[in-house]
């Protein structure tokens, strides 16, 4: 149990890590910077939902043969859905961004763009969670090593993402500490959601290939909605193409290599 706990605040640690980089640097990000940390981190999380949760949920319905990629379909298209439907309700303001989405608010401008971030963090809680569950479960075919790599790979990306909030507000006008505080508890809904999703899959083990797939689909919706059209934005470069790159490879790597 150590270890699951372990596991699920890994993740946050890293977003707290990147927020606290606001008492050290002098400096705001730049866009070449801002760019390069956006795409690592949807590298990251396309190579995590491939390699940790798609391919593993096709495994564990491989007693279905030739529709063993139903259930990974079926979780995936709802995952997008869920994500979706919380970024219609959910009243939120993307970095670089002049309008915010989602319902009309009087929530504060600081309030909207930890609220997108916090957005961004609830499916890598839940892949971990799910990861974990299936760890635990024994019967799933995903080893620790396998649920260590994918806490560490997020972990490793909320590293940049929380510097990237953190040092933004700070550079508006707001105390290190209250930036800080904003940026840390951008990742704080990672270890709920990971304990939820955890406590789901023990419930109904069943449905493990459903949630696997549900946490993948979740992740690339904001890998496709938000981090690539950011890491794309303003003038032609290409370091957030490569910075995706090696994001991919390191994740790819990690699964590999601690399976």
């Amino acid at each position: 149990m150590k270890e699951t706990i372990l596991g699920l605040m890994i993740p946050f640690a890293g977003t707290v890590g990147g927020a606290g980089c606001v008492f050290f640097l002098k400096h705001a990000l730049g866009m070449t910077a801002q760019r390069a940390m956006t795409g690592f981190a949807a590298g990251v999380m396309v190579a995590a939902s491939i390699w940790s949760l798609l391919i593993p949920s096709m495994e564990l319905a491989a007693p279905l043969g030739k529709w063993a990629f139903a259930p990974a379909v079926a979780g995936f298209m709802l995952g997008m859905a869920f994500l979706l439907l919380l970024d219609h309700v959910t009243p939120h303001l993307h970095r670089n961004a002049d309008h915010p989405e989602g319902p009309t608010s009087r929530l504060t401008r600081t309030a909207k763009m930890t609220l997108a971030v916090t957005l961004h963090n609830i499916p890598e809680g839940m892949a971990v969670g799910v990861v974990f569950a299936g760890m635990l479960a024994g019967d799933a075919g995903i080893s620790g090593g396998g649920a260590l790599a994918l806490s560490l790979g997020i972990a490793i990306q909320n590293f940049p993402e929380g510097a990237i909030i953190s040092m933004p507000l700070h550079f508006e006008g707001m105390d290190k500490k209250r930036s800080f505080l904003c940026g840390a508890l951008s990742g704080a809904v990672e270890p709920v959601f990971g304990a939820l999703m955890l406590l789901a899959a023990e419930l109904i083990m069943p449905a493990m290939p459903y949630l696997l797939s549900f946490a993948a689909g979740a992740m690339l919706y904001v890998v496709v909605e938000e981090l690539i059209p950011e890491m794309s934005a303003g003038k032609h470069s290409d370091v957030g193409v490569i910075s995706f790159a090696v994001g991919f490879a390191l994740m790819m790597a990690l699964d590999v290599a601690l399976a």
